[in-house]
């Protein structure tokens, strides 16, 4: 990856638990229970028995002007190819939706991942604005017609931006886990991924806490 943005460890990996058989470990939760303290196996998170109807990952990714000056949607590519990378290898469904400038555009699935394509990150145009609540609006209607398609499938929103909108937007019903992953930098931070996931019961976590 050209971005210098590494996983850590491996995407999964296997443990011993208990009755002796092996179960995956998902290192992005195992790390972001660990922080900066030294591994122990009571930061360890398996990954659950894969549910009847599967799992669909929603990618909801900020491109908008903020992001792309601070450098930090190469570092968010990173992160997507890797994450692509273990939903590949689960057989978990992704989809990939970009807002940014004035508009919103799903750049991929849902459906299992094979591949890349650099394609999927050209910014939007229109500005540098951050229309999250559209983002918010058009990720949820994808999740709603999964679960109509797929009531048994599993649904987890991850939503990767630095936050610098002003707008509130409402959580999606049809989801079953949120995932923050902040992007912002600078001395004066506004704070406001900390809030929604705060608001909205959701998993808040920074890039570093992920990667190396």
């Amino acid at each position: 990856m050209h971005s210098g943005f590494r996983w850590r460890k491996g995407a999964t990996g296997t443990a011993a638990r208990g009755n002796g058989q092996g179960q995956r470990i998902v290192w992005s939760r195992t790390l972001a229970a660990k922080r900066e303290k030294p591994l122990h196996s009571t930061h360890l998170r398996f990954m659950p028995a894969a549910p009847r109807g599967g799992v669909l990952h929603c990618f909801l990714l900020d491109c908008s002007g903020s992001m792309l000056a601070a450098q930090q949607l190469a570092l968010a590519k990173g992160l997507l190819v890797a994450l692509f990378d273990e939903a590949s290898k689960t057989r978990a469904q992704a989809a990939l939706v970009c807002f940014g400038g004035s508009g919103v555009e799903l750049r991929f699935g849902p459906a299992v991942p094979r591949w890349w394509n650099e394609r999927w990150l050209q910014p939007l145009g229109g500005g540098g604005g951050t229309p999250l609540a559209a983002g918010v609006r058009h990720a949820a209607q994808l999740l709603e017609r999964a679960a109509r398609c797929s009531p048994l499938q599993q649904r987890w929103l991850w939503v990767l931006t630095d936050g610098r909108s002003g707008e509130v937007p409402v959580r999606p019903g049809e989801v079953d886990q949120v995932v923050f992953v902040d992007f912002e930098r600078g001395a004066i931070r506004l704070g406001r991924c900390e809030q929604l996931a705060q608001a909205w019961g959701a998993m808040y976590l920074k890039p570093e806490e992920l990667v190396g």
